[in-house]
C-alpha cells in the first residue's frame, strides 16, 4: 500500500511540477519573475483561480479555454504537465530504492525539460539554467548512482570531469562541425548544456548524450527536410534533443555505445 500511495505522489507531484516548468518556459525568455506575480491569463492578464490551475484536469473542464476570456490555452500546457508526469513516475519505479536520488533526477529532468521548451521556442538556452545544473549536478554527486564512486570525493570528482568532459566533447564537435560545414553547427548555449548534463551523469553519460541526441537530432530534420518543411540551411534547436539523450541515461547508461548495459 505505501508503494501505491509513493506512485500516485510521484505522479501527482510530476505533474504539479510540469505546471512549474510551464511558468518558468514562459517568464524566463521574458526576464519576468517566476514566483510573482501569480499565474495569469497571457491574453487578458485574468489571475488564474486555484480551481483552474490544477495540472491537466482543469484545461480538460474549461475544454481549453480561460474563463475569463474564452480565448483558448495552448495545448501544450497540459501535454508537459502530462509528460512530466509519466515521466516523475517512470523515475521513482526505476530508483525507487534510492528515493532521495528519484527524487532529484525528477528535478534534474524537470530543468531539462524548461531548457528544451526554451530552446526550442526561442532557439536561445539561458545560462542561469544550465550553469544552475551544473552547480546542482556537482552538490548532488555523491548520492548520484550513475558516477559509480564509493566516497564523497571520487563522486564530486566524477562529476567535475564530466562537466569538464561534457563541455570538451561538445566544443570539439561544434567546432568540427564549423570546419567541416562552414556555419555555426552548435552554439556555446548547447556546449554548457552539455557541461551540466556531464556534471550530472558523468563523461560517459555526456557522450552518450551528445550520440543519442545527434541521432535523434538527425532524424527529426531529415523528416521535415523530406516533408518539405525544412530547408538543409534551416537552424534547428539542439538543446531538446541533448536532453532528451540525457534523460535516457537517468534510466541507463550506454557504456561508449554497446553492447546495453543498465546501470543498478
Amino acid at each position: 500500500m505505501m508503494n501505491l500511495m509513493a506512485r500516485v505522489l510521484a505522479f501527482w507531484l510530476g505533474a504539479c511540477l510540469g505546471s512549474f516548468i510551464n511558468v518558468i518556459a514562459y517568464r524566463v525568455p521574458r526576464e519576468e519573475s517566476i514566483v510573482f506575480p501569480g499565474s495569469r491569463c497571457p491574453r487578458c492578464g485574468k489571475p488564474i483561480a486555484p480551481y483552474d490551475n490544477v495540472p491537466v484536469l482543469s484545461w480538460l473542464w474549461l475544454r481549453g479555454r480561460c474563463r475569463g476570456c474564452g480565448k483558448g490555452i495552448s495545448p501544450r500546457y497540459p501535454a508537459v504537465e502530462a509528460l512530466t508526469a509519466v515521466l516523475s513516475l517512470a523515475l521513482w519505479l526505476r530508483w525507487e530504492d534510492q528515493p532521495l536520488w528519484a527524487l532529484l533526477s525528477v528535478l534534474a529532468s524537470a530543468a531539462l525539460l524548461a531548457i528544451s521548451l526554451i530552446d526550442w521556442d526561442t532557439g536561445f538556452i539561458p545560462d542561469i539554467l544550465s550553469f544552475g545544473l551544473i552547480a546542482a549536478g556537482i552538490l548532488s554527486a555523491p548520492v548520484n548512482p550513475l558516477l559509480a564512486a564509493t566516497t564523497w570525493f571520487g563522486a564530486v570528482s566524477s562529476s567535475l570531469l564530466g562537466a569538464a568532459a561534457g563541455f570538451v566533447i561538445c566544443w570539439l564537435t561544434a567546432e568540427a562541425g564549423k570546419r567541416i560545414f562552414g556555419k555555426e553547427a552548435m552554439g556555446m548555449g548547447d556546449v554548457i548544456l552539455l557541461c551540466g548534463i556531464g556534471a550530472w551523469t558523468g563523461g560517459v553519460g555526456a557522450y552518450d548524450s551528445l550520440l543519442i541526441g545527434s541521432f535523434l537530432g538527425a532524424v527529426y530534420g531529415v523528416g521535415r527536410v523530406a516533408r518539405g518543411s525544412l530547408r538543409m540551411s534551416d537552424p534547428v534547436p539542439f538543446g531538446p534533443f541533448l536532453a532528451a539523450g540525457a534523460v535516457f541515461c537517468f534510466f541507463c547508461l550506454l557504456p561508449l555505445g554497446f553492447p546495453f548495459i543498465p546501470i543498478r
